[in-house]
């Protein structure tokens, strides 16, 4: 069990470069919210929901991490910085990385799976910061959620999601080759999300564009026929 643990910190120090030993780990919001996550789940399993609910609530209090006692979480999970909220129903496969301010969040439980309303995520998978991963869906293994991206449908294995809806993009084979991408996406012009803005403008100037010429071209048309007739 010790071994276990020690392999558990030096996974984390492994993804964080700030990370200077196992002490500084063990300072981690993630770490003590993972920690306490395994007794209250430990308690949801044995059926004794109020006293999980009661360790969730003063591991939320101390961390600003909420994770559901009745959610699945597998090995070296690493939430980095916190303020993030996991679901009753999903399920966290082995060394996931999840950033600041991501949910995992449900649906209507008339909707979707009888008793599964949050997603599963598999193997390896990088979640950026701000992501909404939706649903009772599946985020294939080493699949990457880029920061802010909003995703409500299966994620291939090994696919990079971006934007709002969340969409699978191209990734050079250079950064796609790489056992770790920080937040989920290379740092790259590509992925600014001031481009992204950028982008998102120019194409709203080209539909308003397209409606004034059609407006204008509706507005002469009776001038032109007036023209013809004089």
């Amino acid at each position: 069990m010790f071994a276990s643990f020690i392999r558990y910190l030096d996974s984390v120090k492994d993804r964080d470069p700030a990370a200077r030993s196992r002490w500084e780990v063990l300072l981690y919001p993630g770490v003590w919210a993972l920690g306490m996550h395994r007794i209250a789940h430990f308690l949801y399993r044995g059926e004794l929901f109020l006293l999980a609910r009661l360790v969730n609530h003063i591991s939320r209090m101390f961390t600003a991490i909420d994770i559901h006692p009745g959610a699945t979480i597998g090995r070296n999970l690493f939430i980095d910085h916190g303020f993030t909220v996991i679901g009753e129903t999903a399920h966290i496969g082995d060394d996931v990385t999840i950033y600041q301010c991501v949910t995992l969040g449900g649906t209507n439980p008339a909707n979707g799976v009888p008793g599964k309303r949050h997603p599963t995520l598999h193997d390896g998978v990088i979640v950026g910061s701000g992501a909404q991963i939706l649903g009772p869906i599946d985020v294939g293994q080493r699949a990457r959620i880029g920061a802010n991206a909003v995703v409500t449908r299966e994620v291939p294995e090994g696919a990079t999601m971006v934007g709002i809806p969340g969409r699978p993009v191209p990734v050079a084979a250079e950064n796609y080759s790489q056992d770790f991408v920080p937040y989920g996406t290379p740092c790259s012009e590509k992925f600014d999300p001031q481009t992204q803005q950028v982008e998102i403008l120019r194409c709203e100037l080209a539909t308003l564009q397209k409606r004034l010429d059609s407006l204008e071209a509706e507005r002469r048309g009776p001038e032109a026929q007036q023209e013809r007739r004089a």
